[in-house]
């Protein structure tokens, strides 16, 4: 058990520097803590249900059982409970690593690959586990890279030196689909990209100025100019591919004349040099398949602003973990250009996570929104819930907290000779499912990884890594959003979605060699729902997805 010694020794490491490895702990190796066998199940609950979340406890009814009790309905919790923030680590690693941040870099799950090596720059290695308890990969080593363009990418893979790349450039697409050496993988999530602003920042804290931005930009010419074909100009934030996605009325056309009548109106005339203000543009510079070209995009939406509106806005490119850290906080005081891939197959993936009432990447959020939002995420009837689904975009459109702009095609590539190439709609591509023909499997995506504690994370190239050696209570299928089995056989539901009981799935054991139980579950979600956990530290202390999926933190210090 670990106790006062333990401490002490960790902050000891920490001061040393000696925690920096980039590696997992050997589970050949003693481990530097001890494995607590399962005699009492945990707990983790909230006073009571006035905080306005949507967990009242979780609950280590048993080994093998855990109970999700819920403070109201949440007919998604099948489809949230298989995303990969809501990974499994056992409950020991995460009181030894997460105070000193190790885990960030050395994740320890369960997976079929677990992680051996990160090369900040450079690349993560992953190695076969040779206690799965399900079927073992077909490469005994996988090696993650990161190439920013998809240039560079696509020669890596007509090298031969990568087996498999993320997000073909929309100009090379015909170019491997002529290659009989190459195969083209088309990727189906739906997605959105957005030009998003912080209404707590002058001028964007005046709807009407919002609104003519909405109606100043030409969404149909950056589509045509930039995207492949299959994509298509949003008519609403969410793709209408999504249940609900396009209720109430479509977004707005372009009209020059409208919107600067509005800014007129608004109190910004055009100065001697014909502008109204100035501003910036903020970004990063990561090939995304609902932004192809994030560079050009940030360009050529400047260059409308300057001449469609008479606005001045300076192009800033960021550093990827910097502006998710900043733009999903709300911190950035101009224009932010985003997007959103589908993690699970529900409108409120996309409209709760941005639109709810505790996000603070729009600044002050709208109870005219969000009211409505919460009155339809507790309706599993799609036809009940569309009311309040027209209400919710219909105030979107009005409010315009962001602009829609694209839902993207896009798609991945591999070498012809690899077998079980495949993108799936929601989650990653699994390495484990791929073989290609040899001992090492090479996978380049768009950006190096934030961390692999993705607990704490959004951005998809961590949740890319993270997702071949964390495992879930549930998992996606490799052609649907329909959810399994993974680390729980089933989690039922009682009549009206308050009540979840896990059963797990016996004798799977972690890569530090310790066994899997109830109270792994239980730990690993309280670091990331309960806010008073001394584990709740992550990377950058907000464990987003927890917070906005289940409709704030439990135990949060109130203002």
């Amino acid at each position: 058990m670990r106790g006062n010694t333990l401490l002490k020794l960790v902050s000891l490491l920490v001061l040393a520097g000696l925690l920096l490895a980039a590696c997992a702990p050997d589970p050949t190796a003693d481990n530097p803590y001890e494995e607590i066998d399962y005699s009492e199940g945990l707990s983790v609950a909230a006073a009571s249900c006035d905080y306005g979340g949507k967990i009242a406890s979780i609950e280590a009814t048993d080994r093998l059982t855990v109970v999700f009790n819920l403070c109201k309905p949440d007919p998604a919790f099948l489809a949230k409970a298989a995303f990969t923030p809501f990974g499994i680590q056992p409950r020991e690693y995460l009181d030894y690593a997460a105070a000193s941040k190790l885990i960030l870099e050395a994740p320890v799950g369960t997976g079929p690959y677990q992680v051996t090596e990160w090369e900040r720059g450079d690349h993560v290695t992953f190695t076969a586990f040779a206690d799965y308890w399900g079927a073992a990969p077909a490469a005994q080593t996988a090696v993650l890279r990161w190439a920013a363009e998809g240039s560079a990418r696509l020669v890596e893979l007509q090298a031969g030196t990568a087996d498999m790349i993320t997000n073909v450039s929309p100009a090379d697409i015909a170019t491997v689909q002529g290659d009989p050496n190459l195969q083209l993988l088309f990727n189906v999530n739906p997605n959105v990209f957005y030009v998003g602003f912080t209404n707590t920042f002058a001028p964007f804290d005046n709807a009407d100025v919002r609104r003519a931005i909405a109606m100043g930009l030409d969404r149909q010419r950056i589509v045509d100019n930039y995207y492949p074909a299959g994509s298509e100009v949003a008519s609403h934030f969410t793709p209408c591919s999504i249940p609900n996605g396009c209720a109430g009325d479509s977004w707005y056309e372009t009209d020059l004349e409208a919107a600067n009548a509005m800014l007129d109106a608004a109190g910004f005339p055009r100065n001697d040099e014909g502008v109204r203000f100035t501003t910036s543009i903020y970004y990063r510079d990561v090939f995304r398949g609902y932004l192809p070209e994030p560079g050009l995009v940030a360009v050529e939406i400047s260059n409308q602003l300057r001449e469609n509106l008479g606005i001045e806005a300076e192009v800033v490119v960021m550093e990827s973990g910097e502006f998710i850290a900043q733009g999903t906080q709300g911190l950035l005081d101009g224009i932010h250009l985003l997007g959103w891939g589908a993690d699970y197959p529900h409108v409120t993936n996309f409209l709760d996570f941005h639109f709810g009432s505790g996000n603070p990447q729009f600044g002050t959020a709208h109870p005219e929104i969000y009211e409505a939002l919460e009155a339809a995420a507790v309706l599993a009837d799609v036809a009940a819930a569309e009311p309040h689904y027209v209400t919710a975009n219909n105030a979107i459109r009005d409010l315009v907290p962001m602009i829609p702009i694209a839902h993207g095609a896009s798609a991945d590539a591999a070498l012809a000779s690899v077998t079980g190439a495949y993108v799936p709609p929601f989650g990653a591509t699994q390495f484990a499912f791929l073989d290609p023909g040899k001992d090492t499997l090479v996978f380049v995506q768009n950006a190096e990884p934030i961390s692999l504690y993705c607990a704490d994370e959004t951005d998809g190239e961590s949740l890319r890594p993270c997702q071949q050696s964390v495992e879930t209570l549930l998992e996606y299928g490799q052609t649907s959003g329909d959810t399994s089995g993974e680390l729980a056989t089933a989690c039922t539901g009682n009549a009206d979605s308050t009540v979840w009981t896990c059963t797990l799935r016996d004798g799977v054991t972690f890569h530090d060699g310790s066994s899997f139980d109830a109270n792994d579950v239980v730990a690993s979600w309280a670091a990331g729902i309960d806010a008073a956990s001394p584990n709740h530290i992550g990377n950058t202390g907000t464990f987003d997805y927890f917070a906005y999926l289940w409709d704030g933190l439990i135990n949060a210090p109130t203002e």
